[in-house]
């Protein structure tokens, strides 16, 4: 076979985009392929021994070793400047593949309170029931990470910026509370992408990403992936993916392959139109508030400006009507998809306190700031015309509502 490396040296980002991880074989193939097989077959009974043992490296079983996962892992690593990566079947199985990985009984994590719904009922009803602690603090209150801390901390985990409400993490200083503590830092990379932000040049241990949301692209396919430097974490993260099968599909990977490959693209016409509809929405009457990192109005605007190249799709906003004025908007929209994933080609709608932050329990809701009049706009690659021609049918039929709902 020609296993003639395509990528070269020190390439950009771009490049690194369309060509890192390209083995080509002796089909001369131009595009990636995709191995559609369970299994591989040995030359003989001493490599199929030597392969299961890993005495020598290659193909064994795709729960666990695959070509086209791994050039998806090995695109994804170079783009966030990484060694590793390991994939996963989405990216919930990405954080719990972190979690079960690095921690054990008796441990604690130490968490912001704007995770991902899912991430929060992750960490109280599943890890919680083998023994495993995790307090919530305020993402951006730096005092609030180290009065968290205790001997058994071994986990900082942020996203940054959040969603839905674009909060912004130092992940620097977070580096360095939990380094200094003895911990790991794991930064959820989602909103961003290493298009727009790498975590571990900042000095997260280790990023996780769901590929379902803007590595894909086009709302195609379910995946995730963690991606650090250190080689015992990798190590310890696929022992996880390997015996526990939280592994990704070739045909998924090889998806994430072409989505990569125009993510750099897509990531800054996604901020351009994110950027000019929080604009047009803060100049609104009925909003009571704009969340977008690259509004100047936003709290963490200067954080946001030294950590991102950009500041992404995702706009959320505080309708003052409550839910009865947020269900009006969203069904007087005509072509805006209402569904709770972000990141697609087309933009997407959806009421977080009824949808991604549904299982919640009020109280926590609130202490995650997600209000019942809140709505979150992940912007496409529409015309931004036709996406503010939406939004004003919404604010029409707000308007509408006459008593906020309580």
């Amino acid at each position: 076979m020609n296993h003639r490396r395509i990528c070269p040296a020190n390439a950009g980002l771009n490049t690194q985009a369309v060509r890192a991880g390209q083995v080509r074989s002796a089909e001369g193939e131009h595009n990636d392929p995709i191995h559609l097989t369970s299994s591989f077959v040995f030359e003989s009974a001493a490599q199929a021994a030597a392969r299961f043992s890993e005495a020598e490296p290659g193909n064994v079983y795709s729960r666990f070793t695959n070509p086209t996962v791994r050039t998806f892992e090995q695109r994804l690593a170079a783009m966030e400047g990484a060694e590793h990566a390991i994939a996963t079947s989405s990216g919930m199985g990405a954080i719990l593949s972190t979690c079960l990985g690095v921690l054990k009984t008796g441990d604690h994590v130490l968490a912001a309170d704007s995770l991902f719904g899912s991430s929060i009922s992750l960490s109280k009803n599943i890890l919680g029931k083998f023994g495993i602690s995790t307090d919530f603090v305020p993402v951006s209150d730096l005092s609030a990470w180290r009065a968290g801390l205790r001997p058994q901390t071994r986990i900082l985990f942020a996203e940054s910026p959040t969603n839905p409400l674009a909060q912004v993490a130092d992940i620097t200083a977070l580096a360095d509370i939990a380094h200094g503590a003895g911990a790991l830092l794991v930064i959820d990379n989602c909103y961003c992408t290493p298009a727009l932000q790498r975590p571990l040049s900042m000095g997260a241990d280790l990023v996780v990403h769901s590929g379902t949301k803007y590595i894909d692209g086009q709302g195609r396919c379910v995946g995730g992936a963690v991606v650090t430097d250190d080689q015992k974490l990798r190590d310890a993260v696929h022992a996880i993916v390997r015996t526990g099968g939280t592994s990704l599909s070739p045909f998924n990977a090889w998806v994430f392959l072409n989505g990569l490959e125009t993510l750099a693209v897509r990531m800054r016409a996604h901020s351009e139109s994110g950027l000019a509809l929080a604009c047009w929405l803060e100049a609104q009457s009925g909003v009571n508030r704009v969340f977008y990192p690259g509004l100047e109005s936003h709290p963490q605007y200067q954080l946001a400006a030294r950590q991102q190249s950009a500041f992404g799709g995702i706009v959320a906003f505080e309708l003052s009507g409550g839910r009865d004025a947020a269900f009006a908007f969203i069904d007087a929209t005509q072509w805006l998809s209402i569904t709770a994933n972000f990141g697609d080609t087309k933009s997407t709608i959806t009421h977080p306190t009824t949808t991604t932050h549904g299982r919640l329990k009020p109280q926590e809701r609130q202490q995650a700031g997600i209000g019942e009049g809140l709505l979150r706009i992940s912007v496409g690659l529409e015309d931004s015309d036709d996406i503010i021609a939406e939004m004003q049918r919404g604010f029409q039929a707000a308007a509408s509502v006459a008593e906020p709902t309580r």
